[in-house]
């Protein structure tokens, strides 16, 4: 449905920009919901000097992004996690190319009132057994008794397969435990919002006063915080590179969009979207 809908996008941009195309230059851009903020900004700033380049960017997820590009739809993707290999070797035509523009947390989140209720930081095992299902009451690990709602990405999230990977060892774990399976980090940050006893998983940039972040309990006992500082220093266990790809080099217009998307003037949108810069 997702592939549906960015596709649709797509084919009335077509549309549109197909009148214009003596005049205006097309690029489009496709994919994690995480990287949207940075590159739609980016975008804007960028057609300020110009003017006749027409930059199109939607969401759909990093799957989304890998596909449309894969099937040569698009000419940037955005993605918050590593391409498989499977990936690349689904499109065998296609030289995915990558271009790192920031750095970002993946955090276990909660509902306000569990976090005000006590429970501030959990071990990854804990979270792990809440996924499997095997914890099902925030009792269970020291909070109040109230059913636990865990809520879930689609499996072609880039957020979900950072999470999972450190969380149940692999991208693709199906978690049994879920009670809710949701795609954008907006969705979720409103689903988990408007719960009193609900986790999920969220970019550090989407944590605010009704969506909270766990701290992470490691094996020697130290409570790390999802913080700027400890994402820089890498001591947040569950941290990501934010990407462009494209399929090959980049050239004319499209490369002039990355790289100034790298400059200190991008790179100050990447910092004010809640990321990490390239230059911390």
């Amino acid at each position: 449905m997702k592939i549906y809908y960015v596709s649709v996008l797509i084919l009335l941009f077509a549309i549109i920009t197909g009148c214009n195309a003596s005049k205006k230059e097309a690029i489009l851009c496709a994919g994690a919901t995480t990287v949207l903020p940075v590159v739609s900004n980016a975008a804007e700033q960028f057609k300020l000097t110009h003017q006749d380049v027409n930059i199109m960017v939607n969401a759909g997820g990093s799957g989304v992004g890998i596909n449309l590009l894969g099937e040569q739809n698009i000419q940037i993707g955005m993605i918050s996690r590593n391409i498989t290999q499977k990936e690349i070797e689904k499109y065998p035509d296609v030289h995915f190319v990558t271009h790192p523009i920031g750095k970002d947390a993946v955090v276990p989140v909660i509902s306000s009132e569990i976090y005000d209720a006590g429970i501030m930081a959990l071990t990854i095992e804990q979270i792990a057994k809440i996924y499997k299902g095997e914890i099902k009451n925030w009792k269970e690990v020291g909070g109040p008794d109230k059913e636990i709602l865990a809520v879930d990405k689609e499996m072609s999230r880039g957020t979900r397969h950072v999470f999972m990977k450190i969380v149940l060892g692999n991208e693709e774990a199906a978690a049994p435990g879920a009670d809710l399976v949701l795609g954008s980090n907006n969705e979720e940050q409103t689903a988990i919002a408007q719960s009193d006893a609900a986790i999920g998983m969220l970019s550090n940039a989407w944590i605010n006063g009704d969506v909270k972040g766990l701290s992470i309990i490691l094996a020697n006992g130290e409570v790390v915080e999802p913080t700027l500082e400890n994402i820089i220093n890498g001591k947040f266990p569950i941290t990501r590179n934010l990407l462009l790809i494209t399929n090959g080099e980049p050239q004319g217009e499209i490369k002039e969009f990355i790289d100034f998307i790298k400059s200190p003037g991008g790179q100050k949108i990447v910092e004010q979207a809640g990321y990490v810069s390239l230059y911390q």
